[in-house]
C-alpha cells in the first residue's frame, strides 16, 4: 500500500488532482476583501466563479476527445501552463473586468485536469492497484478540499490578491508531466469518424449508462440537499456561528478521507457494485436523519454518514468507468463524467429550492432520500457483474 502511494506517477497525478480544484476552494476566502476592493456586491463577486467553471461546460468533453486522439501530456502540459498564467495574471491585473476573463481563460486550462488524472490512473494501473489509486487520489482530493480555504484565508489576510499566487505551482506540474510522468499514450490509428463511432458504441453500455446515472444523482444530492440547505440548517435553525458550521461540514471530509484511503483493502473483499449499493444506503441514512434532529452536534451523524457514503461510492465509481473504458477511448469516457458532475452542480440547486419553497426542510430532505433509493435500484439492475479490471 505504501509502495503504491509513493509511486512516482501516482504522486505526480496527486499533483494534478490539487491543481484541478485550487481554482475555487483557494479564492473564496479572498471574496468579502475583492468587493471591498472594487466596491462590488457578493452577488458579481461570484462571477469569478463563474467564469471559471463556465468552460468546463463544453470544454471537458472536448479535452477527451483530444486526450484520446493526441496524447494525455500533450492536452495536460498546455493545460497546466494555461491554468497558471491565467490565474497568476489576476495577482498583478487589478482591474475586476479583465479578472473576470483571465479566469475564464483560467478556467478553460482547468477544463481537462478533473478527468485527465482520472484518465492516467486508468492508464498506468489496474486490478487492485486501481482502485487503491483511485481511493488515494479521492483522500487527496479531500485533504484539498479542506486546506486550500485555510490557505486561501492566511494568503488573503495578506492582500485580497495574495491566493492568486497559488496558480503559479501550474508551472512546476507541468514540468512534473513532462519529465516524470511516464505513463502510456493512446495510438489514434483509427480515423476520427471511427473514434466517434466506436465510442459511442461504448456509451451504449448498459454498465456505462448506470454509472453516469448514479454519478448524476450522487452531485445533485451533495449540490442539492447536502451543500445549499444543512449550513443554513446549522446556521438559521440552530443559530450557530460559521466556525460551528465548518466543524460540522468537515466531518464528512474526514470522513471520506478515511474510507477512501482504505479503497485498495475493500476492493478485495467487495465489489465495486457492492460498494456502491452500500454507499446508496448511507446517503439514504444521512438524507432521512437530518430533519429530525434536535441538537446541532447530533448532526455531525449525518455528516459522517454522508462523507463515508462519497468516500466509498466515487471510487468506486471512477474505477468502473477506467476499467470499461478502452484505452483510446478513456479520456473521453471520464471526461462525460466530468461534465456529469458540473451538471449535477448546477441542477443540483435547482431542484432542490422549489422543493424546499413548498415543502419546506422534510421535503428537501426527503428528496435527497428518495434519489438514494433510485441510486439503489440503478446499482441493482444496471451493475449486476463486476467489472472485469
Amino acid at each position: 500500500m505504501a509502495r503504491l502511494f509513493l509511486n512516482k506517477n501516482l504522486l505526480v497525478i496527486f499533483s494534478i488532482t490539487l491543481i484541478s480544484i485550487m481554482g475555487v476552494a483557494s479564492l473564496t476566502p479572498a471574496f468579502p476583501g475583492i468587493a471591498k476592493a472594487f466596491n462590488i456586491t457578493p452577488k458579481e463577486v461570484g462571477l469569478l466563479i463563474t467564469a471559471f467553471t463556465l468552460p468546463g461546460v463544453f470544454l471537458t468533453p472536448v479535452m477527451g476527445i483530444l486526450a484520446d486522439r493526441f496524447g494525455r501530456k500533450k492536452v495536460l502540459v498546455p493545460s497546466l501552463v494555461l491554468f497558471a498564467i491565467a490565474g497568476t495574471s489576476c495577482f498583478f491585473i487589478h482591474d475586476f473586468t479583465t479578472m473576470v476573463i483571465l479566469r475564464f481563460f483560467q478556467g478553460c486550462g482547468a477544463a481537462s485536469l478533473g478527468s485527465i488524472n482520472l484518465t492516467l490512473i486508468g492508464d498506468i494501473f489496474s486490478g487492485n492497484d486501481r482502485n487503491s489509486a483511485m481511493g488515494f487520489n479521492a483522500s487527496v482530493l479531500s485533504v484539498g478540499t479542506a486546506s486550500y480555504p485555510i490557505i486561501g484565508g492566511i494568503l488573503a489576510s495578506i492582500a485580497w490578491y495574495f491566493p492568486f499566487i497559488l496558480p503559479s505551482l501550474g508551472i512546476l506540474v507541468a514540468l512534473f508531466v513532462m519529465f516524470i510522468l511516464n505513463n502510456p499514450e493512446p495510438k489514434a490509428e483509427q480515423s476520427l469518424m471511427e473514434y466517434f463511432i466506436k465510442t459511442f458504441e461504448t456509451m451504449k453500455n448498459i454498465k456505462l449508462i448506470g454509472l453516469f446515472l448514479i454519478s448524476l444523482l450522487t452531485f445533485i444530492i451533495l449540490y442539492g440537499p447536502y451543500l445549499t440547505y444543512l449550513p443554513f440548517i446549522i446556521g438559521n435553525s440552530f443559530h450557530q456561528p460559521p466556525y460551528i458550521i465548518g466543524i460540522i461540514m468537515s466531518c464528512a471530509s474526514f470522513a471520506s478521507l478515511s474510507i477512501s484511503s482504505q479503497m485498495g483493502r475493500l476492493s478485495k473483499r467487495f465489489s465495486g457494485r457492492s460498494m456502491i449499493i452500500t454507499s446508496t444506503s448511507l446517503y439514504f441514512l444521512s438524507m432521512i436523519c437530518i430533519p429530525f434532529i434536535q441538537n446541532v452536534w447530533l448532526l455531525i451523524l449525518p455528516a459522517l454518514l454522508y462523507g463515508f457514503a462519497q468516500g466509498t461510492n466515487l471510487p468506486s465509481i471512477q474505477s468502473m468507468l477506467a476499467g470499461l473504458a478502452p484505452m483510446n477511448q478513456r479520456a473521453a469516457i471520464m471526461s462525460v463524467n466530468g461534465t456529469i458532475f458540473r451538471l449535477g452542480q448546477t441542477i443540483g440547486p435547482l431542484i432542490i429550492v422549489p422543493v424546499y419553497s413548498i415543502w419546506g426542510i422534510h421535503g428537501a430532505y426527503n428528496l435527497g432520500g428518495i434519489m438514494a433509493i433510485f441510486m439503489l435500484a440503478i446499482a441493482v439492475v444496471f451493475l449486476r457483474k463486476r467489472v472485469s479490471e
